[in-house]
């Protein structure tokens, strides 16, 4: 199923606490707004882009959504601030927005989960008390304080991204290095294609009957 069945609600409960709808091929989650009391939802494992239908919910603890399809984590984390003002538990891993290295070990690093980690950290309430996998320590809240602001990660689009190293790369190259330069012209051309001319003349001067030659001695030669 891509959305919640409205009358899941009345099959489960409206005092339902724990709501775990993993594995699953949700791409909206709007109604969970019948459930009003839910301190848990597990939403691991499915299709969601993006969190715009998710609802108020000032009861939620726990929100997991990892191995979901979230591209824009900033967006998420902005909607769960809003959304879950006391939150103690978040968990976006294996999103393609989310630079972990436990699902992306070739495109990110350790440093890029953590400039990750204080973003997320500045933007969700300061309820939250777990990310992830590991605990938020005093330490990591102190500097999401002083810089976390200035931490966020920004993804390139696949084909921007091959594209922006692509170009890169040749202006690094010839600037940088001049591996590609050479003086000489790009173009490659025949031997035979100039615009030189060649001739003969009928004409020959010898100069024995020129006027100033009778001025000239032979000592001047």
């Amino acid at each position: 199923m891509d959305k919640i069945p409205g009358g899941l609600v009345g099959v489960v409960g409206y005092d339902c606490t724990t709501l775990d709808l993993s594995y699953n091929e949700l791409t909206s989650i709007t109604a969970v707004k019948y459930f009003e009391r839910l301190e848990e939802l597990i939403l691991d494992n499915n299709k969601l882009r993006d969190l715009r239908t998710l609802p108020l919910m000032p009861t939620l603890t726990t929100l997991s959504l990892n191995n979901n399809k979230i591209t824009d984590i900033d967006s998420a984390l902005k909607k769960i601030q809003e959304c879950c003002p006391n939150v103690v538990y978040v968990s976006l891993l294996g999103n393609p927005g989310c630079p972990d290295q436990l699902t992306n070990p070739t495109s990110t690093d350790e440093k890029d989960y953590d400039r990750y980690r204080l973003y997320a950290i500045y933007v969700l309430p300061s309820s939250l008390r777990f990310l992830d996998s590991r605990p938020v320590t005093r330490h990591e809240r102190i500097d999401a304080k002083s810089r976390g602001k200035y931490s966020r990660t920004v993804k390139l689009a696949p084909e921007l991204s091959s594209k922006f190293v692509s170009n890169s790369m040749e202006e690094f190259d010839d600037i940088f290095f001049n591996i590609h330069y050479t003086p000489l012209p790009r173009s490659i051309r025949d031997p035979l294609d100039h615009k030189g001319a060649f001739g003969k003349c009928k004409y020959r001067y010898s100069g024995k009957n020129s006027e100033g030659n009778r001025f000239i001695s032979n000592n001047d030669l």
